[in-house]
């Protein structure tokens, strides 16, 4: 059984976001699936305003739901740390992108330092847009690309 773990904010579930949850399912292959999304409080850290998790929350479900058979469990999961549940629980795959590639690295030496065993990690490249640079939210909440990595005039 592949227990698949991956975790964002998820403010605008642009397609880069998209890519990195559909490989998180490809490798779950039919088992389960953790998304851990980030609370409100985390998420407001930023210097912009980000959606209130139920809003998040419904879009990303809503999201899911279209590319999750029912033989595909997921669960979605309160993130009030970078870690989640990451640090106890078994998993045997954290699907991050280059953004969060350091934070799997943290977690790995934490459980290795408390002596359980690391999780795989599938790094997901960014998804470019047109003018070849990532797709992010800080981008599109800029106004400077759509969801989909297309230039705004």
């Amino acid at each position: 059984m592949a227990k698949v773990v991956v975790g964002g904010t998820f403010e605008c579930l642009h397609d880069g976001h998209r890519k990195l949850l559909k490989k998180a399912f490809e490798l779950a292959n039919g088992d389960i699936i953790d998304i851990g999304l980030t609370s409100n409080e985390m998420a407001n850290q930023r210097e912009r305003h980000i959606p209130d998790y139920s809003a998040r929350e419904e879009k990303l479900r809503i999201y899911l739901n279209t590319i999750s058979s029912k033989k595909q469990p997921f669960s979605i999961i309160q993130l009030d740390d970078p870690y989640g549940k990451t640090l106890d629980e078994d998993y045997d795959t954290i699907v991050v992108s280059p953004e969060t590639y350091p934070v799997a690295l943290e977690i790995n030496k934490i459980r290795k330092d408390n002596g359980k065993s690391e999780i795989s990690i599938v790094e997901v490249d960014f998804l470019l847009a047109d003018d070849e640079k990532p797709i992010s939210s800080t981008r599109i909440a800029g106004g400077e690309i759509d969801i989909h990595g297309h230039l705004k005039d």
